[in-house]
């Protein structure tokens, strides 16, 4: 049987252009050479395309997180497909593992959409709207799922939407990835320079009352037509951080994923039926990491979905997987399978 072409795009132009490369060289390393062969693609964060040789350095290195260089060997996307040089690739499926901004947003699903090429993940209208926090927990909560109390403000109106919180909040990009621009605000002192850092990495913003409760994250994959929630995990943060910020995700060895989350089973249960029920509502297809806060008295609250989470053999979704009995390369390849068969 003849191997299929799969495309694994990283970088970008977003904040999370270096989590992307490492994700990709993840993905990379756990692709069935026997079904599949890779082409690898990288997005400078200028947003040039190149072709880049499989062993291009995508792992972090004495904290160093690497970055997409431009080798000149551009590559074009257009209707028929990618090209380089002028010369078609052919290419069975995409996966674009991209975070954030272009990779999460609707853009690049759009574009192949356009080329009517088979990808991993979400749609547009599904990774668009799953990307704005605020548009999602409008969903979320019209579906009747608990969320935080907040706000959603822009730099003209924040001033005035602001005067009557309760702190603790935080404050974060509508649009955001991987905590940056995330702050735990604990007075009013403190919320001008949140709000102005938050602002850098998107024009709306959302200030929400913090939950006091422990976060638990479910990951559910679509394949062999089915959609399915894992085992769900506990992020449990050292204590020396706020909370689950940028540093904390991935330049520390500052958190740890207790599997299974030691609650009840009957809440776990819940929070996987929740997880379900948000991946149809935001219409997401293949894979999505779904957040949740678990409070003290046992209310589950739901916090956000991502449709491209971290995907490194040692991130989240894979592990809440394995720990369900899929392994790392079955993941991907069944993400695949659902993408082709899509």
């Amino acid at each position: 049987m003849s191997k299929q072409t799969i495309a694994i795009i990283c970088g970008g132009p977003s904040s999370e252009h270096e989590v992307s490369c490492v994700s990709a060289g993840g993905v990379l390393k756990g692709l069935d050479t026997q079904r599949f062969e890779p082409v690898l693609i990288g997005i400078t964060k200028s947003g040039t395309w190149v072709a880049l040789p499989i062993d291009y350095q995508l792992e972090i290195i004495n904290k160093q997180m690497p970055v997409i260089e431009d080798n000149g060997r551009h590559i074009e996307l257009s209707q028929s497909g990618f090209s380089i040089d002028g010369q078609l690739l052919d290419i069975d499926c995409v996966f674009p593992v991209l975070h954030g901004e272009f990779g999460e947003d609707g853009k690049i699903q759009n574009l192949l959409d356009e080329a009517e090429m088979a990808y991993v993940g979400s749609g547009v209208s599904a990774s668009a709207q799953a990307m704005d926090k605020a548009v999602a927990k409008s969903l979320f909560a019209s579906s009747g799922m608990r969320i935080a109390d907040g706000v959603a403000v822009t730099q003209q109106d924040w001033q005035s939407a602001t005067d009557s919180l309760s702190y603790p909040v935080f404050v974060k990009p509508a649009s955001g990835g991987s905590s940056r621009g995330t702050h735990k605000v604990k007075s009013a002192a403190e919320l001008k320079s949140a709000i102005t850092d938050a602002l850098l990495y998107d024009t709306k913003i959302l200030i929400e009352t913090a939950i006091n409760g422990r976060e638990i994250e479910c990951a559910v994959l679509e394949r062999d037509g089915k959609v399915e929630a894992s085992i769900v995990g506990e992020i449990i943060v050292n204590p020396k951080f706020e909370f689950y910020d940028f540093e904390a995700k991935y330049l520390d060895d500052a958190t740890t994923v207790r599997i299974p989350a030691d609650i009840p089973e009957i809440d776990a249960d819940e929070i996987r039926r929740l997880a379900v029920a948000a991946f149809h509502v935001l219409g997401c297809s293949g894979l999505a990491r779904c957040d949740f806060f678990y409070t003290n008295d046992g209310e589950i609250i739901i916090n956000e979905v991502n449709t491209m989470p971290g995907f490194t053999g040692t991130s989240v979704y894979p592990k809440l997987w394995q720990a369900s009995g899929v392994s790392y390369t079955e993941l991907i390849s069944a993400l695949i399978d659902t993408a082709l068969s899509s």
